[in-house]
C-alpha cells in the first residue's frame, strides 16, 4: 500500500534530491526540517489556518462559477483546509449552544481534537452515527462516557438518540465544497433548498410566465424525498463530481443504518397540576419564540416536507436536488420539443418572448388550432407544476412520457390519478395559493381615420393568484387557533396565559407581520390578512377575558379597545402588571395589535419579475467574473477608442504626462522671463535715480539764482 504522506509535506517536496541507489527513496536536503510529531507549544488556529474560512468559501463560488460545466476529479485536497473545519465548527456550536463562538475562544484541547477528526476523514477512519467514542463533542455535552453504567450504555446504543456533534461538522464541511459545485448547474426552474430561492419566487415566476396556460399537470414527487436508492444517489453525484474520498464519505452516510427504536414507557394518568414556569439552565439555548413555532405550523403541504436521508444531515436536501435535476433538465428538453409557434398568434410567436407583468388587465390568447403551442414546470421540492397550451390530448401525451421516465430513471411507479390534469377554470392549488383564470372585460380606446376617438368594450382573460382562505382556516384549525368551518370561530391561546398584555400582543404582531409577508403576492391579500387579523384577536379577547374575569369578549373591547392597547383591568382594581409598568414608567408601552382595519393593510405587490431574473448573490458573481476577465477591458478600450472617447482614467493620465513633460520647460521659461523682469527693474531704477539727480541738481541752481537776484 502507498503510504500517505503528511498534509504539509507538499511544501518540503522541492527541498529533496533524487536518489541514483533507489529513485524511490529521495535524499532530504535539510532533514532538521522534517515536522514534528507533536504539537508547537502555542499550538492555535492561526498556527494551521493559512486563510480565512469565509475567504476560502468565496473563492469556490468564484471558480465554480468560472467553469460551471466542467467535471470535478479532485477535491479531497480542500478537506484538508483546517479553515473549513474551524468554520465548520463554529456554526455548528452557534447553532448548538444558540450564541456565536468566535474563533480566539476556541481551546487548544477542541483544537487538537477538530484536527484528530479532520485526519481521520482523510485517512479513512472515521465512522458516522458513532455513539459513545468521539473525536469532537458538543460545548454543551459534559457526559463522560468512560463512567456510564451498562444500563445507560444500552440505552444510548438501542435508543434514537440526536445526530452526533461530530457528524455536523463533517456534514457541514461537505455541504461547503459541494454547494458551489452544484449550484451553477441546477436548472432556474428549482426552487426549493437553494440559497436566494424562495416560494415567493416561485408565485411571482407563475404569474409571470404561466398567464395563457389552460391544462396543468400537479406531479408529486415526495416520495422519493423521504428516501431513494444508493446507487442511484451516487450515480448522480458522479455525474460532476468523481472524487473517490468524497464520493466514498456520502455512500457511508447513506449505507449506514440509523436507529430509530424508542423504549416505549408506561404513562400514569397525573392530575393537572400548576405550570410554573420553566427556567433554562446556562448552557441550554433558547427555544424558538411562540410567533416563530406559530408561523411554522402554517407551512405549506409542498414545503413541509424536508428530506433527511440517512446520516446526511444538512447535506440531504442538496442530494435531493442533485438526484432531482435530472428531471428537470429532461423537462426543459420537453419544453423545446413541444413548443409550436403560430404566425396568426401576436403574443405567443417565439419561445423566448415574455407576455410581460401579468398581474395587469392585458390579453391573454386561449387555445385553438391557430395558436401557439406552448409548455413550462416549476418544480418546488418533489412538487412540480406543468402548464400546457394546447388541447388536453397534449397534456395527457406529456403525462404518458413523465411516467415512463419517472419509472426507468427512478423506479418510480405513477398513475394517471397520481398526476391529475385539470383545467384554469377550476382552480389550481399550489403552495397555498389558487391559480385561476378571471375574465375581464376593459374598455379600449383607439383614434380612427379621421381623428375620431372610439371606445369600446373589450374581453379579456388575467391570471389571478390568490391565497385559499380554505387552507388558512384549516392551519388555524390545526394550531386550535379557531373550531368549525362555514362560521369559524376563535378559540383562546391559553399558551400565553402566563404572559404580560404587553407581551403578548408583541408576540402575535410579529406573527401577523409574518403572515402578511407571506401573503405578499397574493391578489386577496387585504382579505386573508384582515381575516389572520380577526382570528387572533378573537383569540386574544377570549384568553384576555379568561385572565382578568371579564366574561365576554366584549368587555374585553369595551376596556381594551379595538386594538387591544389599552390595559385590562380585573374586577378588584388594575392588573399586576400594569401596576408594574406604572412604576417603571412604561404603562403606555403596549402596542396595540396591527392591521385591524382593512385599510392598514398593505397593497397586493404587482412588481414586475424579470425572465432572466437571478438572485442576488449569483448576479454579483456573474459581474465579478465578467470584470475580472481581461477580455472584458480590452473590449471596452477598443469600444471606446472606436467611438473617439477617452475613459476619465485615460484623460487623468494624459494630465498628469502632459505636467510632466511640459513642467521643465515652463520652469527654464519662467527662470529667464524672471531674469529679464529683474535687468528691466534694476535699469527703471538705474533711470529713475538719474531723474531724480537731474531734478535735485535744477533745483540747487534755481535756488543759487534766487538768492543771487535777492
Amino acid at each position: 500500500m502507498r503510504r500517505r504522506l503528511p498534509p504539509f509535506s507538499g511544501r518540503l517536496r522541492h527541498l529533496l534530491l533524487p536518489n541514483p541507489t533507489n529513485p524511490l527513496r529521495p535524499i532530504p536536503l535539510f532533514p532538521i526540517l522534517h515536522p514534528p510529531l507533536s504539537f508547537p507549544r502555542r499550538f492555535s488556529s492561526s498556527t494551521l489556518s493559512r486563510d480565512d474560512g469565509v475567504s476560502l468559501c468565496c473563492q469556490m463560488w468564484i471558480d465554480n462559477y468560472r467553469h460551471p460545466d466542467r467535471v470535478v476529479t479532485s477535491i479531497s485536497p480542500l478537506l484538508r483546509r483546517f479553515d473549513l473545519w474551524l468554520l465548520a465548527y463554529q456554526k455548528v456550536a452557534t447553532d448548538d449552544t444558540g450564541s456565536y463562538v468566535p474563533r480566539s475562544s476556541i481551546s487548544t484541547s477542541t483544537l487538537q481534537d477538530l484536527l484528530a477528526l479532520r485526519n481521520a476523514v482523510l485517512d479513512g477512519k472515521f465512522k458516522w452515527g458513532a455513539r459513545l467514542k468521539f473525536f469532537v463533542k458538543s460545548p454543551r455535552d459534559k457526559t463522560d462516557y468512560d463512567s456510564l453504567s451498562k444500563r445507560k450504555i444500552k440505552t444510548i446504543l438501542t435508543t434514537t438518540q440526536p445526530s452526533p456533534f461530530q457528524d455536523k461538522i463533517v456534514q457541514e464541511v461537505l455541504l461547503m465544497i459541494l454547494e458551489p459545485i452544484y449550484e451553477p448547474r441546477f436548472s432556474p426552474k428549482s426552487h426549493a433548498f437553494r440559497p436566494g430561492r424562495t416560494p415567493h419566487t416561485v408565485l411571482r415566476v407563475i404569474r409571470r410566465s404561466f398567464a395563457g396556460y389552460l391544462w396543468y399537470i400537479k406531479a408529486d414527487f415526495s416520495v422519493l424525498l423521504d428516501g431513494m436508492k444508493v446507487g442511484l444517489v451516487i450515480n448522480a453525484v458522479m455525474r460532476d463530481v468523481r472524487d473517490k474520498l468524497i464520493v466514498d464519505l456520502i455512500k457511508d452516510a447513506l449505507v449506514t443504518p440509523v436507529v430509530v427504536t424508542t423504549v416505549e414507557k408506561k404513562e400514569k394518568k397525573k392530575k393537572r397540576k400548576y405550570q410554573k414556569k420553566r427556567v433554562l439552565a446556562e448552557d441550554e439555548p433558547k427555544p424558538d419564540p411562540y410567533w416563530l413555532d406559530t408561523f411554522f405550523g402554517f407551512a405549506p403541504e409542498e414545503a413541509e416536507r424536508v428530506p433527511n436521508w440517512g446520516h446526511c444531515g444538512v447535506l440531504s436536501p442538496l442530494l435531493s436536488n442533485v438526484c432531482l435535476d435530472e428531471l428537470d433538465r429532461w423537462m426543459e428538453g420537453k419544453i423545446k420539443e413541444f413548443y409550436v409557434p403560430s404566425k396568426s398568434d401576436v403574443i405567443w410567436n417565439s419561445p423566448e418572448e415574455e407576455q410581460g407583468n401579468t398581474s395587469w388587465p392585458e390579453f391573454v390568447p386561449t387555445s385553438g388550432p391557430d395558436k401557439t403551442r406552448k409548455m413550462d414546470f416549476v418544480r418546488y421540492g418533489g412538487h412540480v407544476l406543468i402548464g400546457v397550451r394546447g388541447p388536453r390530448a397534449d397534456a395527457a401525451v406529456l403525462r404518458k412520457q413523465l411516467i415512463e421516465f419517472c419509472d426507468q430513471r427512478f423506479m418510480l411507479k405513477l398513475d394517471n390519478e397520481s398526476l391529475p390534469i385539470e383545467h384554469i377554470t377550476k382552480g389550481i392549488m399550489f403552495l397555498d395559493h389558487v391559480l385561476c383564470r378571471r375574465v375581464v372585460y376593459p374598455t379600449l380606446r383607439y383614434t380612427a381615420t379621421g381623428g375620431k376617438i372610439i371606445s369600446e368594450k373589450g374581453v379579456g382573460t388575467l391570471l389571478s393568484v390568490t391565497a385559499s382562505l380554505k387552507q388558512c382556516i384549516k392551519q388555524f384549525r390545526k394550531l386550535s387557533f379557531l373550531k368549525g368551518d362555514k362560521d369559524p370561530d376563535p378559540q383562546p391561546c391559553f399558551r400565553m396565559f402566563h404572559a404580560t398584555q404587553a407581551h403578548t400582543n408583541a408576540q402575535m404582531n410579529k406573527f401577523l407581520s409574518t403572515m402578511v409577508e407571506w401573503y405578499r403576492y397574493a391578489d386577496n391579500r387585504k382579505k386573508i390578512v384582515n381575516f389572520c387579523s380577526y382570528i387572533i384577536r378573537g383569540s386574544l379577547a377570549k384568553l384576555y377575558a379568561a385572565k382578568y374575569k371579564l366574561r365576554s369578549r366584549a368587555k374585553v373591547y369595551k376596556i381594551g379597545a379595538r386594538n387591544l392597547s389599552r390595559p385590562l383591568k380585573e374586577k378588584k382594581g388594575q392588573s399586576p402588571e400594569y401596576q408594574n409598568l406604572l412604576r417603571m414608567g412604561l404603562a403606555e408601552s403596549i402596542d396595540g395589535l396591527h392591521y385591524t382595519r382593512l385599510s392598514l393593510v398593505p397593497e397586493t405587490d404587482y412588481s414586475p419579475f424579470p425572465s432572466n431574473w437571478r438572485p442576488d448573490h449569483e448576479k454579483l458573481l456573474l459581474e465579478f467574473i465578467k470584470l475580472d476577465d481581461p477580455k472584458t477591458l480590452e473590449e471596452q478600450r477598443s469600444c471606446i477608442s472606436e467611438q473617439g472617447l477617452v475613459t476619465p482614467q485615460d484623460y487623468i493620465s494624459m494630465l498628469v504626462w502632459n505636467y510632466k513633460r511640459n513642467s521643465l520647460a515652463m520652469d527654464q521659461l519662467s527662470l529667464v522671463r524672471s531674469n529679464e523682469s529683474v535687468v528691466e527693474q534694476h535699469s527703471l531704477v538705474g533711470s529713475n535715480q538719474d531723474d531724480q539727480d537731474h531734478i535735485n541738481k535744477e533745483e540747487e541752481d534755481d535756488g543759487k539764482m534766487n538768492a543771487a537776484q535777492m
